[in-house]
């Protein structure tokens, strides 16, 4: 071979080493440390609005079910296996994992974004935080020192909600609401959270429009298409950084219209994520 033609080898090369590299890195990785709150949030429609906007994203949720910030340290204190794992790869497809440990999935790649968040009951109460969410954090920092840590800040049960914990607000949405925002917006900046994913805020903004002040399938839980698509809206700017009005993917079982109003519930959250505003 030639002196000419082992430098065109050896440019092609570095020229296809370069664009291996640069689209794994291109690939984002978020993983939810949750409960079945987070289940709602990113299992359903994420993946498929990420795609609709060109990105190429791999999604884990560590799910037990009503999991608080307290369960969660035990877990990772004891290497406890007690999460069901749930995995998708940028094109939607999904594999799950039982009986796994946040060991093992902080072990399994190098997340970029990584999401905690406090069990629903607990979601408005900041004593039940600590010491739970310092040591939490620290626990993930120590393994995935480049992610970037985040809060999921969850919503307010529904007004007829016969959930155990929803007396500990009066059994009343507003004020369950405005318990979570200020929970969460007093204890983040004390452990160095900066990103909060206002979900609650999201369905509650939903909720001022013609969409009705429930969204939910049984009082706590989000509904299904409506409540998910709304909180997936709202991870994808929050977390992704991609205004989802105008994202081409439609749920099954939504209207255009219907579509509409959550995308701009999700965006003026993303804008205004300590406030409910109206939407029309």
């Amino acid at each position: 071979m030639t002196m000419k033609r082992i430098l065109l080898v050896l440019s092609f090369a570095l020229i296809f080493g370069a664009s291996s590299v640069f689209a794994q890195t291109d690939t984002l990785k978020v993983l939810a440390i949750g409960n079945s709150f987070s289940e709602d949030a990113v299992e359903e429609h994420l993946s498929s609005l990420a795609q609709a906007e060109g990105l190429t994203v791999v999604i884990g949720n560590m799910y037990i079910g009503g999991c608080s910030l307290e369960r969660h340290v035990n877990n990772l204190r004891g290497n406890l296996k007690e999460y069901r794992y749930r995995k998708f790869d940028p094109k939607g497809n999904v594999k799950e994992i039982w009986n796994y440990t946040l060991e093992q999935v902080l072990a399994e790649e190098e997340w970029d974004y990584i999401s905690v968040q406090q069990v629903s009951s607990f979601s408005g109460m900041p004593e039940t935080f600590n010491p739970w969410l310092p040591e939490l954090l620290e626990f993930v920092k120590a393994r995935q020192p480049q992610a970037e840590i985040m809060f999921h800040m969850t919503w307010a049960y529904a007004p007829n909600s016969d959930h155990g914990a929803f007396p500990n607000y009066d059994r009343d949405q507003m004020k369950m609401y405005n318990a979570i925002v200020s929970a969460v917006y007093q204890e983040t900046p004390k452990v160095g959270i900066k990103l909060v994913i206002p979900s609650g805020t999201a369905i509650q903004n939903a909720r001022t429009s013609f969409l009705g002040d429930d969204l939910t399938r049984d009082g706590f839980h989000l509904s299904r298409p409506h409540g998910r698509y709304i909180a997936a809206c709202t991870w994808l700017e929050a977390v992704l950084g991609k205004n989802p009005v105008g994202n081409t993917y439609r749920p099954e079982g939504m209207t255009e219209e219907e579509v509409k109003v959550a995308q701009k519930a999700a965006h003026k959250a993303v804008k205004k994520p300590r406030k409910v505003s109206k939407i029309k």
